[in-house]
């Protein structure tokens, strides 16, 4: 898929939003934050590999959590909106909009992927 347009069919409403115009889904509303199974978290887009269920942890802050993604499939960007400094993920492959990442996670990385369950599809072992 190339452009915005051709994401409108494939995902549902508020999955664009997330997805294709950098939306936040609200806490504790995803069907991944509280989600254990392993297997493999993929991109709702293009499904790019980008996180293991071995770097999921429980952070309580509502959305899923990762302490790495899988090497070289996310993409960091500066982010000020909403009068914030932050550090947006994409999936590198459509750059579609994942979450967030901080410096407060769990070693080893010390990282904390904050992603919207929205942007993810997941695929059991």
């Amino acid at each position: 898929m190339t452009n915005n347009d051709d994401y409108k069919n494939k995902l549902t409403d508020d999955a664009y939003k997330v997805c294709r115009l950098a939306a936040t889904e609200q806490p504790f509303s995803g069907i991944y934050n509280d989600h254990w199974q392993q297997g493999i978290y993929h991109c709702a887009c293009c499904e790019q590999a980008l996180f293991t269920s071995e770097s999921k942890f429980d952070t309580g802050c509502g959305w899923p959590s990762f302490f790495a993604s899988i090497e070289i499939q996310v993409l960091y960007k500066t982010d000020s909106s909403n009068g914030m400094q932050r550090v947006e993920i994409q999936c590198k492959n459509c750059l579609s909009h994942l979450g967030h990442v901080f410096d407060d996670g769990p070693k080893p990385t010390g990282k904390r992927y904050c992603v919207n369950s929205l942007s993810l599809n997941f695929q059991p072992k």
